[in-house]
């Protein structure tokens, strides 16, 4: 399904988005030898042992980032022109290797750029750890929140790059 051309955003819509990704040990591994982030906490089970989350976390980029890319079918997939920024970003709760994650996009605010060619919309993104795995009932954990600026192509404007 492709993304949301600015007029197809409303503010106050919350978008849930289907696809949810259990998170590995080489998924957290790749991602921190990728982003060259060898913190212990991470990667070293004797060192998490000894902390207070007792095992090793995954990085809080990458759930991050796994929320973005959960979110992307659903909101810009081929109507991005591009990211714009991320704010106010928050991990509530630690996530864990084997955690399922989902995540849901809320439109907070759009508006035109100055030439009415393209559009501004900004999204509250959450990511939630869904208690006890996929197929789990509704216990959730707001594990990531963030707000994702994008610049939008319209339906009837410039194409990407134009």
């Amino acid at each position: 399904m492709p993304g949301k051309h600015y007029e197809e955003f409303e503010v106050g819509e919350t978008i849930e988005h289907e696809k949810r990704r259990t998170v590995s040990e080489s998924d957290n591994q790749r991602f921190c030898d990728l982003t060259m982030n060898q913190q212990p906490l991470h990667l070293d089970a004797a060192h998490a042992a000894d902390t207070g989350f007792g095992e090793r976390l995954v990085n809080g980029l990458y759930t991050m980032s796994l929320a973005v890319g959960l979110s992307v079918p659903d909101t810009t997939d081929g109507t991005i022109v591009a990211n714009l920024s991320y704010a106010d970003v928050e991990h509530p709760e630690p996530v864990f290797h084997g955690d399922t994650v989902r995540a849901q996009s809320t439109v907070t605010d759009k508006r035109e750029t100055s030439d009415g060619e393209r559009g501004v919309v900004t999204m509250h993104v959450e990511a939630f750890k869904v208690d006890g795995g996929a197929d789990a009932g509704n216990d959730e954990t707001l594990v990531c929140s963030f707000d994702r600026t994008v610049l939008s192509l319209k339906a009837d404007g410039p194409k990407a790059g134009e």
